[in-house]
């Protein structure tokens, strides 16, 4: 049998608070979510200001990069280059923004940020991963 690190509490609050920290800098009204590896929501935070609609992005992105295992942004670029095929796969937010959490070569969760142009939620998601230290 296999061990693997699982995303903790703590840990959860620290991708939360170091993205948040980065949104604020920028100024952009965001909503982080951080998920499991099997893309189960573990914490939503919508910041002031927010666009409602992004506290159902998030969490979307989120999931798609924990059970990918990959980064949204690669959905968002196959359907764009054509591959219109793969709206059918029972996935939302497969949008840029979804970052998966990886440590010693295993997904053990994923960030998904809303609120902002594409690039500048990867930013905030990559500054939230960072507070890890992996």
């Amino acid at each position: 049998m296999k061990t693997k690190p699982v995303l903790q509490a703590a840990d959860v609050r620290a991708i939360v608070a170091a993205a948040e920290a980065e949104a604020l800098k920028q100024q952009w009204a965001m909503t982080i979510a951080v998920a499991d590896d099997g893309g189960h929501l573990l914490h939503l935070h919508r910041m002031d200001g927010a666009a409602p609609v992004s506290a159902h992005i998030a969490p979307g992105k989120a999931r798609s990069a924990a059970l990918g295992r990959r980064e949204s942004k690669g959905y968002e670029d196959m359907i764009n280059g054509g591959r219109h095929a793969f709206l059918s796969v029972p996935l939302e937010g497969m949008l840029e923004g979804g970052l998966p959490i990886v440590k010693d070569g295993q997904c053990i969760g994923a960030i998904g940020v809303s609120g902002a142009k594409p690039a500048e939620d990867t930013l905030v998601a990559r500054a939230g991963i960072a507070a890890l230290g992996l």
